[in-house]
C-alpha cells in the first residue's frame, strides 16, 4: 500500500497535482486546458478516466482553467469550499448537481483509503485553501499561493514526508523586473506569494525527522529560476543547520512537464 503523486504542472501558467493510492485517484486543481491535462496524464502513464474526483484550492484561472472540462469529460465530482464555489461557478460552466460537493477549511474528508485535510492560506482569493494527504502513516503536503506562512499552517504541515511548497519569486528579480508597481506590491503583500527566502525560513521550521522530499513549486516565469530558487533555499537551510542531501532532497517542478510519479 503506498501513496503516490506527480506534480503535473506548477507555475503561473497553470497548476495541477495528481495523488493516488491503490483505491483512490484524485486531481488537485486543473489550471490548464483539457487537452493539456490529458497530455500531462499521458506523460506519467496514468489514465484520467480512472480519476475519482477533483479537489480545488481556489478560483484563480491558473488553478481552475480545465476543472469544468475535465469534470464533464470524465463525469467527476468537484470538491471546494462554499466561497470558492461561488467565485468559480460561472468559469466552470454547466455541471450536474451530483458533481458539486463542499469541502470546507479545517475539514478532514475520507476518500476510500486516503484522508485529506484542508487548511486555509492567506492569498487574494475568495477563501483559498490547500491540502494535507494522509495514507498508511505517510503525509504529503501541498502548500502554495501563500502571502506568508502562518504559525497555524506550520503546525498543520510540520514533519511531512513530502512537501510541495511555494518558492514563487526572487526578491531582487521581482523588484528590478518589468511588472508594474501595483502588481509587485500585490505579490509582496500578505495575500500574494512567498519568496524563495521566506519559503526557506518557513521550511526550516517544518522539516522533521521523517521529511525526505521537498518540491519547490509555483515559481514565477518572470521573477525566478529553478537554479536560483534551489540555491537560495539550500543556502538558508544550511545556515539553519539543515543540510540538503543528507536527510532530505530538493526537487524542481515545471510549468509544462510533470514530475515522475513518486512514492511518498
Amino acid at each position: 500500500m503506498s501513496l503516490r503523486f506527480s506534480v503535473l504542472a506548477s507555475g503561473s501558467t497553470g497548476n495541477a497535482l495528481y495523488v493516488e493510492t491503490d483505491k483512490q485517484k484524485l486531481l488537485v486543481d486543473a489550471g490548464l486546458s483539457g487537452k493539456k491535462m490529458d497530455e500531462l496524464f499521458q506523460k506519467i502513464d496514468c489514465d484520467p478516466s480512472q480519476l475519482n474526483g477533483i479537489l480545488v484550492t481556489h478560483e484563480h484561472s491558473d488553478h481552475i482553467k480545465g476543472v469544468g472540462i475535465v469534470a464533464r469529460k470524465y463525469n467527476l465530482p468537484i470538491y471546494a469550499n462554499a466561497k470558492t464555489w461561488q467565485a468559480m461557478e460561472k468559469a466552470l460552466g454547466t455541471l450536474t448537481t451530483d458533481q458539486r460537493f463542499h469541502f470546507e477549511i479545517g475539514e478532514v474528508k475520507t476518500f476510500a483509503d486516503l484522508e485529506v485535510e484542508s487548511f486555509g492560506v492567506s492569498h487574494d482569493a475568495a477563501e483559498p485553501m490547500f491540502y494535507v494527504f494522509h495514507h498508511d502513516g505517510k503525509k504529503l503536503v501541498l502548500a502554495t499561493d501563500m502571502g506568508y506562512v502562518s504559525e497555524r499552517i506550520k503546525k498543520t504541515i510540520e514533519n511531512a514526508d513530502t512537501l510541495i511548497f511555494e518558492a514563487n519569486h526572487d526578491l531582487n528579480m521581482l523588484r528590478m523586473g518589468r511588472y508594474p508597481w501595483n502588481v509587485k506590491r500585490r505579490i509582496l503583500s500578505d495575500v500574494g506569494h512567498v519568496s524563495n527566502e521566506d519559503a526557506a525560513y518557513a521550511l526550516a521550521e517544518v522539516i522533521g525527522d521523517r521529511t525526505e522530499r521537498i518540491y519547490l513549486a509555483h515559481l514565477s516565469l518572470d521573477n525566478n529560476m529553478k537554479e536560483l530558487a534551489r540555491l537560495t533555499v539550500e543556502q538558508v537551510l544550511q545556515e539553519q543547520g539543515l543540510a540538503v542531501g543528507e536527510r532530505f532532497r530538493l526537487y524542481d517542478t515545471d510549468p509544462y512537464k510533470p514530475t515522475p510519479l513518486a512514492v511518498v
